[in-house]
C-alpha cells in the first residue's frame, strides 16, 4: 500500500509559477502527475522512472519539470508560466513498487487526494 498526499495547489494569475509536492509512505520506481479539468479527460503531466522524468506532453513541455528529492519521498512538479488552460485538479500517483514500466496510465493504482490549480486570465 502507498498512502499519497499532495500540496502546493493555489490560484494565480496567469504567467505564474507554483510549486506543488507531494509525500509518498514508501519508495515506488514510478510515480506521475496526473491532471483533470471539470468535465475534461485525465490526462499525465509527466512520469518519473525512478529519478529519470519522461513524455512531457506538447501542453506543458518547457514549462513545468517534474523532480524527486534525495529520499525519493517527495514527488515535485514545478510549473512556471501558467496558462488558463492549466487550471484543474492535480493529482499525484503511483504504481506497485515492482512496476517497471511507467508511461502506462493504467499502471497507476495508487493515488492522492488531489490538489486544485486555479489560472486567472
Amino acid at each position: 500500500q502507498v498512502q499519497l498526499v499532495e500540496s502546493g495547489g493555489g490560484s494565480v494569475q496567469a504567467g505564474g509559477s507554483l510549486r506543488l509536492s507531494c509525500v509518498a509512505s514508501r519508495y515506488t520506481y514510478c510515480m506521475a502527475w496526473f491532471r483533470q479539468a471539470p468535465g475534461k479527460e485525465r490526462e499525465a503531466v509527466a512520469y518519473v522512472y525512478d529519478i529519470v522524468s519522461v513524455n512531457y506532453p506538447a501542453s506543458v513541455k518547457g514549462r513545468f519539470t517534474i523532480s524527486r528529492d534525495i529520499a525519493k519521498t517527495t514527488l515535485s512538479l514545478q510549473m512556471n508560466s501558467l496558462k488558463p488552460e492549466d487550471t484543474g485538479m492535480y493529482y499525484c500517483a503511483a504504481t506497485d513498487p515492482t512496476i517497471r514500466a511507467c508511461s502506462t496510465p493504467g499502471a497507476y493504482n495508487y493515488w492522492g487526494q488531489g490538489t486544485q490549480v486555479t489560472v486567472s486570465s
